[in-house]
């Protein structure tokens, strides 16, 4: 009973990095990646869906990202939407393609930049704890219920934080490498 608790808590655990590391990858650090805008919802035929499943996104140059829409109609309102966002991208449309280069980041931006990816991590961190909490309620609760020994709790609570640790360390190097690519010049 207790390594089912468990099994779901690390399952959970493992989850919430996966999302950081998806809202990580959307983060700007001064080089071009697909991975920016790939998520961006764009209007097509009355529903938002994603420009990846819309268009081809490369990156054939560095700080140069090229949208090849699959659909030369929608070459308006996938521009329009990158302009919507807040990365600061501004597309060019040459025929059938989207070129979108990328600038180079000011101090400040890459600062702001490294706030937000220290946020994000923050954020991830908390839900890490708050599946433990969940998990050590559960744990209390059948112990208080006298399916599971006082011994038997607290080894399961011992393995909880092991895990817990193994995450919560795992979303500070992602963070910290993201970090560090963001300051990167």
């Amino acid at each position: 009973m207790t390594q089912e608790i468990l099994t779901d808590a690390e399952k959970r655990m493992r989850r919430t990095c996966e999302v950081l590391e998806r809202e990580l990858a959307g983060i700007r650090t001064g080089r071009a990646s697909p991975t920016l805008i790939e998520d961006l919802r764009i209007e097509y035929y009355g529903t938002p869906t994603p420009l990846k499943q819309l268009a081809t996104i490369s990156a054939p140059e560095p700080r140069l990202l090229v949208v090849q829409p699959y659909d030369r109609s929608l070459t308006g309102a996938i521009e329009k939407a990158i302009l919507q966002t807040d990365l600061g991208l501004s597309p060019a449309a040459d025929g059938q393609a989207l070129r979108i280069p990328i600038p180079q980041m000011t101090e400040e931006r890459r600062r702001e930049m490294s706030r937000l990816v220290r946020s994000k991590a923050e954020d991830e961190r908390v839900a890490v704890r708050n599946v433990r909490r969940d998990a050590m309620d559960h744990l209390r609760r059948l112990q208080r219920n006298k399916e599971i020994s006082e011994d038997e709790e607290r080894r399961a609570a011992d393995r909880l934080q092991k895990i817990t640790d193994q995450h919560t360390g795992q979303i500070d190097q992602m963070g910290a490498a993201k970090e560090a690519a963001v300051m990167e010049v």
